[in-house]
């Protein structure tokens, strides 16, 4: 037990320190941060169900972590060289796209839960 709870100390300052280290350097990081305040203030102020919130709050929290991914992505292939490779850009494309696909599935939750 205490070697997990050792492990798991580990992890949380780990993860801590990730989230520091985007938050300190990628402005999109920090953009998607003040966009799900006010879209969780939003969610808290309406009329909502809980589910309907959760949703919500899930979602943004899911935006968050798919630009915490893409900005992973974009060191290690900036790490390995700044020569400009197709793959390389795939890549980053791929990691930018994610972000995009999850900020769409937010925005239309927002959409499905206001007009309904």
């Amino acid at each position: 037990m205490l070697y997990f709870l050792h492990r798991l100390r580990l992890r949380v300052i780990w993860s801590w320190a990730g989230c520091v280290e985007v938050w300190r350097n990628e402005h999109s990081f920090r953009s998607w941060v003040w966009a799900n305040l006010v879209s969780a203030a939003l969610a808290f102020a309406l009329p909502l169900t809980g589910a309907e919130r959760a949703l919500i709050l899930a979602l943004g929290v899911l935006v968050m972590a798919f630009e915490l991914i893409n900005s992973a992505i974009e060191r290690v292939v900036d790490d390995i060289g700044k020569d400009q490779r197709e793959l390389a850009k795939q890549a980053k494309d791929a990691g930018s796209a994610g972000v995009a696909v999850a900020a769409i599935a937010a925005g239309i939750a927002w959409i499905v839960v206001l007009v309904w």
